[in-house]
């Protein structure tokens, strides 16, 4: 277990190995906060996938994907801090790393802060969707209002034409009524021609009543049924849209819906992770230089100057190769032998250059 811990601080298991009990101790502690660091932000990113994916397996996965990466990078950020001889120097040094552990704490305690809160923000979230709901059938409402309200005014306006209708038709019932009794009109009672002139009136205007009102109400019939259709349709939008109301669940909204909760208990817990995040970072900062840093200072100025080494005696060679070459070729200026030679041979190439000149101007003639 105390190997495991001391391989995940990243430091030198050799040089650690040959170092004090206390001091495998204080790395081996480091090692464990990477660690445990990287299974909580294993444990987050799954169940913020989760919500994402809707499959344990898929946000298991990806979460234990991500684990490792966070591993890996508080790994590398704590193994790679090196003491310097001033606090200064290490704070610059730290600053670049400090940020990154502030940007992995802040991604591996919001999922964590849903998972918590996840009562308060289901409340949040039921209490949006019924708006949501409201607003959608409004919305709705909007759209066909307009057709159903005019389609109710045709309605109307034929059902005020009947009921006039009916009027004229009754007061012509009330003439001929009232001329028989001999109340208005003539008069005179009984059925004479001045009654039967108005009962004449008084039928015809009850067949054309009868005809109107036939034809009126298939007009009616057939309104009132395109304003069911408009009903029908205006309930199917509002059931289409239901689902993805209901499915207003995500991550987004539900951080959303953390961010209308009231803000210390979230701050708390980012502080939480952001200490131990950082907590590795800070205990190599504030710590004086121990015998590891020292034995690995001492390893690390062993290949620095044997390096140094071999790239000076690298250059001495080359420059020594270079000065004797140019000695060598200085003395070959003199040589006459070497000057005859090279003038043979370049008076045999002109000779060759000119009668494949002679040639070619031959064959073109």
């Amino acid at each position: 277990m105390k190997r495991f811990f001391l391989l995940c601080s990243g430091v030198d298991l050799d040089l650690i190995q040959n170092c004090a009990n206390g001091e495998q101790n204080k790395y081996a502690g480091i090692g464990a906060t990477v660690f445990f660091t990287a299974l909580m932000a294993t444990i987050a990113s799954s169940y913020a996938l989760y919500t994402v994916f809707d499959s344990i397996y898929t946000a298991v996965f990806f979460g234990i994907v991500w684990g490792l990466l966070i591993f890996n990078l508080d790994r590398y950020i704590v193994s790679t801090l090196r003491k310097k001889s001033s606090f200064i120097k290490e704070f610059i040094q730290v600053f670049p790393r400090l940020l990154l552990a502030v940007l992995i704490a802040v991604v591996i305690s919001k999922p964590l802060e849903l998972k918590i809160f996840e009562k308060e923000i289901n409340q949040v979230l039921l209490t949006e969707k019924n708006q949501m709901t409201l607003d959608n059938k409004n919305q709705i409402a909007q759209q066909f209002a307009p057709e159903i309200a005019k389609l109710k005014n045709e309605i109307s306006v034929l059902k005020e034409e009947i009921n006039t209708k009916e009027k004229e038709t009754n007061q012509l019932y009330e003439t001929y009524i009232a001329e028989a009794e001999g109340r208005k009109g003539t008069k005179r009672k009984g059925k004479g021609p001045v009654y039967k002139e108005k009962r004449a009136k008084h039928d015809a205007s009850l067949a054309e009543l009868s005809e109107f009102k036939k034809n009126t109400t298939k007009k009616i019939d057939s309104k009132e049924t395109e304003i069911a259709s408009l009903i029908q349709q205006q309930k199917n939008s509002e059931a289409s849209a239901q689902p993805i109301i209901a499915n207003y669940d995500g991550i987004m909204a539900r951080i959303n819906a953390l961010n209308t909760l009231p803000f210390l208990p979230s701050l708390f817990i980012f502080l939480l992770f952001l200490a131990i995040e950082t907590s590795p970072i800070f205990t190599k900062l504030i710590s004086s230089k121990s015998e590891y840093d020292y034995k690995l200072e001492n390893k690390e100025s062993e290949i620095k100057t044997w390096i140094q080494q071999q790239i000076d005696q690298r250059e001495k060679i080359a420059e020594t190769d270079k000065h004797i070459n140019t000695e060598i070729y200085t003395n070959l200026q003199s040589e006459e032998a070497l000057h005859n030679y090279k003038q043979k041979m370049a008076q045999n190439l002109m000779k060759l250059q000119t009668d494949s000149f002679f040639e070619n101007q031959k064959r073109l003639l």
